[in-house]
């Protein structure tokens, strides 16, 4: 990890199309502004996290009685196509 101290409106030049800016500092909290393609997603590191987070809570989140329906439109499916 870089580490570098910087002032109100310095910046720093990641790559050759995005800046972090310093746009004010203030007791406990630094604002920074970001100019980069729309193309490149930026998120907060928390956002992040918390949308990981609740992605794998979604994925566990199947019950039994789901899974049962699953599996009996399959076999209904199976049936169905060897019908045929």
């Amino acid at each position: 990890m870089l580490i570098l101290s910087r002032k109100q409106e310095d910046s720093v030049i990641i790559g050759d199309d995005i800046e972090v800016r310093v746009i004010s500092i203030d007791k406990g909290s630094v604002r920074l502004g970001f100019s980069a393609p729309e193309t490149c997603v930026i998120l907060r590191g928390e956002l992040k996290e918390a949308v990981s987070l609740a992605n794998k809570q979604a994925s566990q989140a199947i019950d039994k009685q789901s899974l049962t329906q699953i599996q009996k439109l399959l076999k209904a499916k199976n049936r169905d196509a060897s019908d045929l």
